[in-house]
């Protein structure tokens, strides 16, 4: 579903990663690991299609479709949907008409509540998107919009980030029924990339692979709960010295 072959994406002019591989398969989800600054967030930026980020080598093809010369909005309609680790404030748009675009105009002022419900923000439906929101709620509002958008590729960038321990099991929960865990991988119709850098989010969602990224390339490739064990031990400055020694992780 979706394959990305030798990726390297520069910003300015100055490359950021470099030679990036990775498929995810349909129903599959896959986590991505790296210490600040490693071009974890570029990678899902470039997949997304967000002009700042070029793709100076390789491709991104997805559902068997190359889409690297293809423009943001032809992605979404293809079935991609992105949460953001820092989603702006817009002011002049409710919450509710951000969800009622997501459905497409599929949906009732009854579908709308009912994800309100679900993402327990009942009360914010007539806020302006985001507008003094905590950092919880609006995680829980970009899962929200994703869950009425039904993305086939969800790419999620640090959905505990900023997030108490109340709301952190409540986003799990709202992204594993946008991930459809609750069905047997054969019959799944969304595939997910999450980007962690604490990894608590697997404490909630269960992955299938795990990648690490280390100075804008993926440095490796295994079980995400022992790649994250071993970071918690020893920290992603062994990470670092392993992908420049090229010593097995």
């Amino acid at each position: 579903m979706l394959k990305i072959k030798d990726l390297s994406v520069s910003i300015e002019g100055k490359e950021i990663i470099h030679d990036v591989n990775m498929t995810i398969k349909n129903g599959e989800t896959h986590v991505l690991f790296g210490p600040n600054g490693a071009g974890k967030s570029t990678l899902l930026m470039a997949i997304m299609g967000f002009p700042k980020y070029r793709v100076t080598k390789g491709n991104i093809s997805f559902k068997g479709k190359d889409i690297t010369g293809l423009t943001m909005d032809e992605r979404a309609r293809m079935g991609i949907g992105m949460s953001f680790q820092r989603p702006p404030v817009v002011r002049g748009v409710t919450t509710r008409d951000m969800v009622a675009a997501c459905l497409k105009g599929s949906g009732d002022g009854d579908a709308i509540d009912m994800l309100a419900s679900k993402a327990n923000l009942d009360e914010f439906l007539e806020r302006d998107i985001n507008y003094g929101f905590s950092g919880g709620e609006i995680k829980r509002s970009e899962l929200m919009q994703l869950l009425a958008q039904k993305p086939e590729l969800t790419l999620m960038d640090e959905p505990e980030s900023g997030v108490d321990l109340v709301n952190i099991a409540l986003i799990g929960e709202l992204m594993n029924e946008l991930l459809e865990k609750n069905c047997p991988i054969q019959y799944r119709k969304c595939m997910g990339l999450i980007i962690t850098h604490t990894g608590h989010i697997l404490d909630y969602v269960n992955a299938r692979t795990g990648y690490v990224m280390c100075n804008g390339t993926i440095g490796c490739v295994g079980d995400p709960h022992e790649m994250l064990a071993t970071i918690r031990e020893k920290g992603y400055d062994e990470c670092i010295k392993c992908y420049l020694g090229r010593v097995p992780f």
